[in-house]
């Protein structure tokens, strides 16, 4: 829609491909609406499709890309527009069903700067295709080294110049014979990449909305036999009271359950929005093409017999995938149980369980359909509710995190609530649950949390980074992450229906004694401050409970109420329930009970709701144990606390960074070592040094004459040490050396030293200049290919490795993130004047941690950094011991630019 400058500084390529596009060139994108399309760099077998494709698009587009009219496209313009290679020019293309429906370019006309043009099909216009477009043309653009991208676009082309104004770039415009100049740097600005998050979440979001939401549903496979899959669908789906249409087909049957059966889906009559499917899994391919002849939005699949099964199964639900998603469709499943809405005007069971449970304000998301019908049981026995829940069996496209999108805004879902078998887009998940979080509370279970394993069916890496990073990873988003179902539930209930805690500050009101205490002990352990014990003996009533409770809540210094009822014999507690259920409803602080060992929300302690909710906001929760009710109150005063934390951006170091200058040095040694290796000492020092962090240099010595020369070299107060891993940080070896101030002295330390070291050959001797006593700490960081960067933070030395006392947060970094990794150690009394010691400069230390997580943020091909010894004393520190190991990471972070759906490892993308 703009036109092409010829290169005007350097001669046109000649289309032959210098270098083959990458991989992750190559996409399946959601576009505005929420239907999928895909997105890949152009070949010169297109030259059909791109004939087509023209020949649909109006003469006003044509005449708004080429400022002429232009009917036809010459076979000199084809073979043009075909024939890229990669460097200088790059072509992108959008397939929806096997036709283009969209293409664009960059032509590079100078250094760093190339001009950008693109042509969608009219009746694909307003699907948001221009700006998906722009997105991936602008990160090719940057991996060639694109700075600037320039257009001319005709002033009545509102459209083209929205698409450029509205990508969050700084456009500059200008006029020049009648025509548009457009100029921008491509530099993911944090404009741009919050009008990217914003289209992603819009569109996933919207996705989402036709599954919840169908006006028709045709289920496919239903049967006459009564205990089948499809016959306990259609059941599910009719017994809910669905509001809308309900459709059955079925290729042997003319009815099924008193309902007409259409042969295919294509045979209705009307519109269909989703299908749910139950036929073998060597069927569903061809249903799957029916579906998207037939318009169908979205597709359920319960059919068993895909990934679950082994490697045949695994290629067969990758092509059901790449299918359903260059026809637009998004997919459930499969192996599925379901998904389920309980609002009033929709209705909907499309799934396996036959249990429809009440309306409620939770959203729930789980894997297993197994464990999804478990889940479903104990939800509606404890009274809890829920307002959608889906059960996505192998998870092979819709994912916890379209549904996190979706969730944000949907008004009837209050609390988030998701059981995770794997995570297939960590990064992802990490960037919308921080932001989902501080509108709704996020509660997760995550099965495999100590093994990192990945249950079969799942086509998703195994994350590498260590477990505690994950958990960092929860935390620092604001998800709540409980160890069981049961745990979950217990802390949904309180989320869904009391107040947030605003602090720590706990009262105790009860008519047990031993009660009180266990809950007074269960509180304490947990991190709570029991600041008020009302025992009001065995047999208290309403009336007595009623002052108790509301003496309690109007204290100041208290910001929760446990309350714990056990009823003398042949009493019911109807009149103390009433005063629960008043109180409840009207604190502003969140009371939680023990009343009877009821689990759950009873019915004498519920508050009517108008939105036909199970049980209205202020019901209080019960817990079968008093140690749950704090337990679960004491997850939530952590939500609560970290609420109060603002979501801070990374800080910008206290000295200017030089990126570009680290990006060039280990650009210039994966040149010289393609495979990767490991940093020398001048490269590691010169790395650091761009982030403005000074490594301490050591010299390698072989000989004592060697020592000696670098002592001299270096001034003398020297140390002398064996670096040899077998040794380093082992106090009970001596290894080190301090204090060397002559040749004499260096000569006595090397010979005492070769004395207690076995193989004294092997030791990996170093002379370095004696730094100031302090308190060793590490700092380590390692890029995950799957999970991305990690950062951590400890006590250097044995112990510190022994117990696993560290840190960790995921880059980017804040003030407040480096602060907390610094406290949250066992250790870090040690920094603190621990026992009179002297306190360090911990904000020194806070400082590094921010510079190695912007190091590691910005080089994803640091594979890991280790300055395993940093010193630390009252005046900052010094980085005695680095290790820096650089690999080449082809498509590292390859979707933080881009919008594009996660595909998995080893799938063949259609084309």
């Amino acid at each position: 829609m703009s036109t092409p400058q010829q290169p005007q500084e350097e001669p046109e390529s000649t289309g032959e491909i210098v270098a083959p596009p990458p991989r992750h060139w190559e996409a399946d994108v959601l576009l505005r609406d929420g239907r999928t399309a895909h997105i890949r760099p152009i070949r010169p077998e297109d030259a059909d499709l791109l004939v087509q494709f023209y020949s649909r698009v109006s003469d006003r587009s044509k005449y708004y890309r080429f400022f002429a009219p232009m009917p036809n496209l010459s076979p000199k313009d084809v073979y043009r527009f075909t024939h890229v290679d990669f460097v200088d020019r790059v072509a992108l293309i959008v397939l929806v069903g096997g036709q283009m429906i969209a293409v664009g370019r960059w032509d590079k006309i100078k250094p760093a700067e190339a001009e950008v043009a693109f042509l969608v099909e009219d009746a694909h216009q307003g699907r948001g295709i221009g700006q998906l477009l722009l997105e991936h043309l602008a990160q090719t653009g940057r991996e060639r080294g694109i700075e600037r991208f320039v257009a001319e676009v005709l002033p009545d082309n509102h459209a083209m110049i929205s698409t450029f104004r509205d990508a969050g770039y700084q456009v500059t415009s200008g006029y020049e014979d009648g025509v548009m100049m457009l100029e921008f740097s491509i530099d993911p600005t944090d404009t741009a990449l919050h009008v990217m998050e914003q289209r992603e979440h819009r569109a996933e979001a919207a996705s989402i909305e036709k599954f919840f939401r169908p006006s028709s549903v045709a289920v496919i496979g239903a049967s006459r036999r009564t205990e089948s899959i499809g016959q306990v669908l259609l059941r599910n789906l009719l017994l809910a009271d669905f509001t809308g249409r309900v459709y059955v087909v079925n290729n042997s049957s003319t009815s099924v359950s008193g309902m007409p059966a259409y042969g295919n889906v294509n045979d209705i009559p009307d519109s269909v929005d989703l299908a749910v499917v139950a036929v073998p899994a060597e069927a569903v391919q061809e249903v799957v093409l029916d579906c998207a002849a037939k318009g169908v939005h979205g597709l359920v699949v319960i059919s068993s017999g895909f990934a679950e099964t082994g490697e045949a199964g695994r290629q067969r639900q990758r092509k059901m995938v790449g299918l359903a998603r260059s026809y637009g469709l998004r997919l459930v499943g499969p192996n599925a149980l379901g998904l389920i809405n309980t609002d009033p005007s929709v209705q909907l069971n499309a799934s396996l369980s036959p249990i429809m449970p009440p309306r409620g304000r939770a959203g729930f998301f789980c894997q297993s359909g197994a464990l999804g019908s478990a889940i479903l049981e104990r939800v509606d026995k404890r009274g809890l509710g829920l307002s959608t829940f889906v059960s996505a069996g192998n998870r092979a496209d819709l994912s916890g995190n379209d549904l996190l999108q979706y969730w944000e805004e949907d008004e009837s879902t209050e609390v988030v609530l998701l059981y995770l078998e794997s995570i297939g887009n960590p990064r992802k998940f990490s960037r919308i649950t921080r932001r989902v979080s501080r509108r709704k509370p996020i509660v997760a279970v995550r099965s495999g949390r100590t093994t990192q394993g990945v249950p079969m069916g799942h086509a998703v890496r195994r994350i590498g980074a260590p477990p505690e990073a994950v958990d960092a990873m929860f935390r620092q988003s604001g998800v709540i992450q409980v160890d069981t179902l049961d745990e979950m539930f217990d802390v949904a209930q309180l989320l869904a229906h009391q107040q947030l805690p605003r602090g720590r500050r706990v009262a105790i009101v009860g008519n047990s004694d031993a009660l009180g205490l266990l809950a007074t002990d269960a509180a304490t352990a947990a991190g709570l401050v029991v600041n008020r014990s009302d025992s009001l003996g065995a047999d208290a009533g309403g009336e007595e409970f009623e002052d108790a409770l509301d003496a309690a809540i109007d204290d100041p210094e208290v910001d929760s109420v446990v309350a714990v009822y056990i009823p003398p014999v042949n009493v019911s507690g109807e009149d103390v329930a009433n005063v629960l259920a008043a109180v409840g409803e009207q604190s502003d602080k969140p009371l939680v009970s023990t009343f009877l060992a009821a689990e759950g929300i009873p019915e004498l302690l519920r508050v009517p709701d108008v939105a036909g909710n199970t049980a209205g906001r202020g019901s209080v929760p019960s817990y079968a144990a008093v140690e749950a009710a704090v337990w679960a109150l004491a997850r939530v005063v952590d939500y609560s606390l970290w609420l109060r934390h603002p979501g801070e951006v990374a800080a910008d170091p206290q000295v200017e960074v030089d990126e570009a200058g680290a990006k060039r040095l280990v650009g210039e040694v994966l040149i010289e070592h393609p495979e990767g290796c490991e940093l020398d000492e001048t490269e590691r020092a010169a790395l650091l040094g761009a982030y403005g962090i000074d490594l301490w240099l050591a010299r390698p010595v072989a000989t004592v004459d060697e020592a000696v020369a670098a002592g001299e070299d270096l001034g003398w107060d020297v140390v002398l040490k064996a670096t040899h891993e077998r040794l380093r940080h082992r106090p009970d070896m001596a290894h080190v050396w301090r204090n060397i101030e002559s040749a004499a002295a260096m000569r006595d330390a090397w010979k005492t030293l070769t004395q207690l070291i076995v193989d004294p050959q092997d030791a990996g001797f170093v002379v370095q200049r004696n730094a100031p006593p302090g308190v060793p700490v590490a700092i380590s960081s390692l890029e995950d290919p799957l999970f991305g960067p990690v950062v951590s933070f400890g006590i250097s030395g044995p112990m510190t490795d022994l117990l696993g006392d560290r840190a960790y947060r995921i880059p980017p970094l804040s003030p407040t993130d480096a602060s907390d990794m610094v406290r949250e150690v066992k250790a870090s009394p040690l920094l603190f004047g621990y026992r009179g010691s002297e306190i360090v400069d911990v904000a020194a230390v806070e400082d590094l941690i921010l510079r190695v997580s912007q190091l590691q943020n910005d080089l994803p091909q640091v594979r890991s950094l280790d300055l395993g010894l940093v010193l630390v004393n009252a005046d900052g520190y010094a980085v005695l011991e680095s290790a820096i190991r650089v690999e080449p990471v082809a498509d590292a972070r390859s979707d933080w630019f881009v919008r594009r759906l996660t595909s998995p490892p080893g799938d063949t993308l259609p084309g």
